[in-house]
């Protein structure tokens, strides 16, 4: 555990770059800080520190704009071996919290919990103060990375040589800044089937098939920035195959500065034409005695686990002159054996393919103990990795630490016989040498790959969290899962438990093979919807694929010109796509499977452990938003279905009157506004109208204004007027007790008149006043101001009369429009008036649409309250 110091930095340190940023003091300062330590170490090419460095500074900025309320000054500094992170606030009088002893706080207190990170994962840190500010700072080393070296090895005998082709094809590529292809050579057009103008201009990473995971390893963006890199991917070739090839890497820079990498490659059995020699370990007396895990895996021996474990199996063939290798790594239950390295091997024999530790009842049956097998013909099955193989011989040892199975390793040999006891004793002493390292490395592996998860599973429920689309959450689901988690991906819905799994998504890393891949799983049954947790393998769509591209072949072979063998491409290239292993994922959100996430791998590729534990983790988080979304989609439709049946169907057609009508709903659609208009007729000759405007939204609004309207209606067609019809609304609302809401209402009759004009009764019930406009362009208002309903049991109200002349205009509006905001300002009346003034002439629905127009011009934010309008202008008589 690292400890506080003071000042580490020496002033002879170097540094070689610089980065700073400065942060408010509000909470998402800390998520801005995050990703400004991430950009700038990833843009320096330290892609195995960010995890560190991005935890730690993301527990400093908090202390800084959360507990000490200040703002943040982030410092990155690059110095020749480390890289030096400093956070600053102005709070220098704020204690560390530092115990004596120097024995720091509990880990479960809020106080102090960033410096109980600093010691855990930073080789140094420290604190240093100002008279106004404070500097906690941390210090990651920087690997050592060798960039080369020059060696010479002895003579060798021509059986002892590596193994190549008859012509060894060096393929080579230039990537640009951007990481797209610039050049293309001969040799490269041969080993993968691309001609240089397919591959021209396009990025490296549709080509390359990068093995990545969350939180391990460097990714392929990051590798070509590097100065050197050597080690091993796969090439996907024109006709769909994945090529194994050995790679390296050089960045250059061009006589303008503009920099570059040259990639050279080759097939991966033939990497030793570019594989740089390892230094040979120190001979014995040579200032130290040998160790003998220097001595058999070479030094410096590989930092990483992928490379320890293939350097372990080719130094194993090569030990006991085999013909392959492999190494397995036992699960943590010690229930099963994951291949991790292999050499020598078909290549359907994939990493991650697991196998079990036990398979027979005999000491030869498990992976416990050592075992030499000198015929596999005579004993079918015993190893079931070389099932195929042609392997006749193999000698495995397991890998023990602290007397528990960690893994085994095996050497293999094309013919019988060629393996005894002595060579099992030897690779177990081999195997006891490295166990310890191997051991060492996986956990090292899997804790960055846990810290690389938790990252991956925050960022997925942030962004999860932030829709409630049922299509958008679909999306994101598989795109969350390929490429870091799968190559393709399919999601399958269940609206029901009546109702059948349904195909809703369709996702493959390569876009061209989603129409191909969405066809062959939509030809299929779906998977079983099995509530019971984790992952489960599906055959179902390699069988189909496989069964496909026999047929297709088929054709094309019968008749190649027949125009039914010209998908035979696409046919193919499917197969491949879904070649690999293939599981089912339940989505389980209350108790309930909503449906099914299936990820897939091609070409025989197998799913690792840790990969399915994180895409079990990301289906729990996944089902619950998609279950939300779901359910919120309902509620919308129940609300709007609610909305539109307190509305009126249609508007009855007056004679010699036009009649618009503008409805606006504020918010997402999910709560049922308490804004209506209704407009029907009484009897011949007498139409009703009535806008108004209920307290508050939700079932309780509507409630009332569905009571409302429809006691209108039926009140006044019994021949009440408009006060009684009004009086009796307000009981009738007071009678809901508890559940009543206040509403401000204008209601009104109108009758035509044979001369053009026509007699309005109206009642303004609290609600904003009718305006009147006259041809004359003068505007005034149409009724007085009286109590609102819903309030008071006895209402004494008034109905007021006037006389419309043909052409001019009543505007009837809600609280909406009146109260329309920016800032301090308000439209109010007076604004609404003036607005009406502009409209002289217009036709009641152009009247309408200005002053919706106007409205939503007085403010940039968008409307927080219902809006109704309506209008009502008496047409002109006909000069004829």
């Amino acid at each position: 555990m690292a400890e506080p110091g003071v000042e580490t930095r020496t002033r002879s340190a170097v540094i070689t770059a610089r980065a700073t940023a400065s942060f408010e003091p509000v909470g998402r300062s800390v998520a801005a800080a995050r990703a400004f330590v991430r950009d700038t170490l990833q843009g320096w090419g330290h892609s195995e520190l960010v995890d560190d460095a991005v935890v730690l500074t993301s527990e400093l900025v908090t202390n800084a704009v959360i507990h000490a309320g200040t703002s943040a000054e982030v410092l990155c500094l690059r110095s020749e071996d480390s890289i030096r992170v400093e956070v600053s606030d102005r709070y220098p009088e704020r204690e560390i919290p530092v115990q004596s002893g120097r024995t720091l706080g509990s880990p479960d207190r809020e106080n102090g919990r960033g410096l109980l990170l600093c010691a855990a994962l930073a080789h140094r840190w420290g604190v240093d103060y100002s008279p106004t500010r404070k500097h906690v700072w941390f210090h990651l080393d920087l690997a050592q990375r060798p960039v080369g070296t020059r060696s010479a090895g002895p003579v060798l005998p021509d059986a002892l040589l590596p193994a190549a082709e008859s012509r060894v094809r060096v393929a080579v590529a230039q990537i640009d800044r951007g990481g797209a292809v610039t050049a293309w050579n001969e040799d490269a057009q041969e080993l993968f089937g691309y001609d240089a103008d397919q591959v021209t201009g396009k990025p490296l990473g549709d080509l390359a098939a990068w093995p990545h995971t969350p939180g391990i390893g460097t990714g392929l963006a990051e590798a070509l920035r590097l100065s050197r890199w050597e080690g091993s991917y796969g090439i996907r070739c024109a006709d769909g195959r994945v090529i194994p090839v050995y790679a390296s890497h050089l960045r250059v820079r061009d006589s303008q500065g503009e920099p570059s990498t040259v990639c050279l490659l080759v097939r991966e059995h033939e990497r030793a034409v570019l594989q740089t020699p390892q230094r040979p370990a120190a001979e014995p007396g040579e200032g130290r005695a040998a160790d003998p895990f220097e001595v058999f895996i070479g030094s410096p021996a590989p930092d990483d686990l992928d490379g320890l474990l293939q350097r372990t199996v080719e130094r194993a063939r090569d030990m006991l002159d085999g013909d392959a290798a492999f190494l397995l790594l036992a699960t943590d239950d010690e229930t099963e054996l994951e291949v991790r390295a292999t050499t020598g091997l078909p290549a359907a024999r994939q990493r991650f393919a697991r196998v079990p530790v036990e398979t027979g009842a005999s000491r030869y049956g498990s992976a416990r103990m050592p075992a030499v097998h000198e015929d596999l013909a005579a004993v079918p099955g015993a190893v079931p990795l070389l099932e195929g193989t042609g392997m006749r011989s193999v000698v495995t040892v397991p890998l023990k630490v602290e007397g528990r199975l960690t893994g085994s390793l095996g050497v293999a040999a094309e013919s019988a016989n060629r393996y005894s006891n002595e060579e099992a004793l030897r690779l177990q002493f081999a195997a006891d040498r490295i166990a310890l390292a191997v051991e060492s490395a996986r956990l090292g592996e899997l804790e960055r790959l846990r810290r690389g998860s938790l990252s991956f599973l925050v960022e997925a429920s942030d962004l999860l969290a932030g829709t409630l689309d049922r299509d958008q959450t679909l999306a994101l689901m598989a795109q969350m899962t390929v490429p870091t988690l799968a190559t393709w991906c399919a999601v399958y819905t269940i609206a029901d438990q009546a109702s059948d799994p349904y195909l809703s998504y369709v996702l493959h890393e390569d876009e061209d093979r989603i129409d191909g891949l969405k066809d062959l799983l939509s030809s299929i049954a779906p998977p079983d919807p099995v509530p019971t947790p984790g992952a489960r393998v599906w055959t179902a769509p390699g069988d189909a694929a496989h069964r496909a591209a026999l047929t297709a072949s088929v054709r094309a072979l019968d008749h190649p010109t027949s125009p039914l063998s010209s998908g035979i491409d696409t046919t193919l290239a499917t197969a491949t796509a879904v070649a690999g292993e293939t599981v089912v994922l339940p989505l389980v959100a209350r108790n309930r499977v909503i449906g099914m996430l299936t990820l897939g791998r091609p070409s025989e590729d197998h799913f690792r452990q840790e990969i399915l534990e994180l895409a079990e983790d990301l289906s729990r988080r996944a089902a619950l938003a998609l279950d939300n979304a779901r359910l919120y989609s309902e509620r919308v439709a129940i609300s709007q279905s609610l909305q539109r049946s307190l509305l009126p169907p249609g508007l009855p057609v007056i004679p010699g009157v036009e009649v618009d009508v503008i409805y606006r709903a504020a918010g997402e659609g999910n709560e049922v506004g308490g804004d209506f208009y209704d407009l029907f007729p009484i009897r011949d000759g007498a139409y009703g109208f009535a806008i108004g405007d209920v307290c508050g939204t939700g079932p309780e609004a509507a409630a009332v204004t569905g009571l409302a309207r429809h006691a209108l209606r039926l009140l006044a067609r019994e021949g009440f007027g408009g006060p009684a019809v009004l009086e009796r609304l307000n009981a009738a609302i007071l009678d809901e007790g508890a559940r009543s809401r206040f509403l401000t209402l204008l209601y009104g009759e109108m009758h035509p008149q044979p001369d053009g004009s026509a007699i309005l009764k109206v009642v303004c019930a609290g609600h904003p006043l009718p305006l009147r406009l006259r041809q004359d362009g003068t505007v005034s208002p149409a009724a007085e101001p009286q109590p609102l309903l819903g309030v008071m049991e006895d209402l004494e109200l008034y109905e007021e009369t006037i006389t419309l002349d043909p052409g001019d205009v009543l505007l009837c509006v809600t609280d909406g429009v009146t109260e329309r905001r920016e800032g301090t300002r308000m439209l109010g009346d007076d604004g609404l008036a003036e607005v009406l003034k502009t409209c002289t002439g217009l036709t009641a629905g152009a009247v309408a649409s200005r002053v919706l127009r106007a409205v939503e011009r007085f403010a940039q934010a968008p409307a927080s309250d219902d809006m109704a309008i309506l209008a009502m202008r008496l047409r002109e008589p006909d000069p004829s």
